[in-house]
């Protein structure tokens, strides 16, 4: 059987303009799937309005623009594709594989931080409740294509997850596992930080009887503080002024090769050469590692 063409994506959440650790993710996936002769997507994830930053989106996309990293076709909206993930929740209703569940928050605090199935089997309504994923298909480790094989904690692994809110907005878990099957994505580059859902989404793909794309998790740019560059850290915005050097900056972070006068290239000959010698093998490790987590023994 032929494999699938190669598909990658950026999906980021308008929650704030593109910043350094932003741009080394976008990099990171854009490379591997341009050096896989792939297509390379962005997806605007604004399925959380409480979060956004009216004309983020619209930023972030200029920004990538600036920064030479062009997609291939529509940039797909979460927004304008709540209909999709009310099917998908309807569908798992439907096979009995979802509850909704009026557990608070400070009650999960309480019992140690996972939740413990309290809701299964009360029937319960829609009425001021989450929808949770009764969970047949627990991920206890997966395959990083840089990583190696890493290991979850079992009671992530097992727990019911949320899959749609208390609020009525849909779960982030729910939304990329049914945007990225809809995109046909064949494999997911994007940073450390987002290794812990991993488990839950597989275990969605698995429950939908959909392909599981594959996973590389890359390191996290971290500040002089050693907390990862975010936007809820004040990460400064991606410079505006000559995009070489600060791709540069971010292929030298992930140990690639730059080639000698780069100050000589094109924007676009900069980021052809990169491609030609992307080698994902010598990406570092040295990623914050969530501690639900660990890289199982060789």
């Amino acid at each position: 059987m032929k494999a699938p063409h190669y598909i990658g994506r950026f999906a980021p959440s308008p929650s704030g303009e593109l910043h350094f650790g932003s741009l080394i993710a976008a990099l990171g996936s854009y490379l591997q799937a341009r050096a896989n002769q792939g297509r390379w997507l962005v997806r605007i994830e604004d399925i959380d309005p409480p979060r956004e930053v009216p004309g983020a989106a619209e930023t972030i996309l200029r920004q990538l623009d600036h920064y030479g990293l062009h997609w291939d076709g529509e940039v797909l909206w979460q927004s304008e594709r709540h209909e999709a993930y009310r099917e998908a929740l309807n569908w798992l209703r439907q096979q009995d594989l979802s509850y909704y569940c009026t557990c608070t928050r400070s009650r999960i605090q309480q019992i140690g931080g996972f939740y413990d199935g309290h809701c299964r089997t009360l029937n319960h309504g829609p009425e001021n409740a989450a929808m949770r994923l009764a969970q047949q298909h627990p991920v206890l480790s997966f395959e990083d294509r840089l990583r190696g094989k890493l290991v979850a904690d079992e009671q992530l692994a097992r727990e019911d997850f949320i899959i749609h809110r208390r609020d009525g907005l849909f779960a982030y878990n729910l939304a990329v596992v049914v945007d990225d099957n809809y995109q046909g994505v064949t494999e997911i580059v994007r940073g450390a930080d987002l290794i812990e859902p991993t488990v839950r989404q597989i275990s969605l793909y698995r429950q939908f009887g959909w392909r599981v794309p594959q996973y590389v998790h890359l390191p996290l740019a971290l500040n002089d503080r050693g907390n990862k560059l975010s936007k809820q850290n004040h990460a400064p915005a991606l410079p505006q002024g000559d995009p070489r050097p600060v791709l540069v900056a971010a292929l030298t972070f992930l140990n690639q090769p730059v080639i000698a006068h780069w100050q000589d290239f094109t924007l676009e000959g900069l980021l052809s050469e990169a491609v030609e010698n992307w080698a994902l093998a010598d990406i570092p490790l040295n990623a914050a590692m969530n501690t639900a987590f660990s890289n199982a023994p060789h």
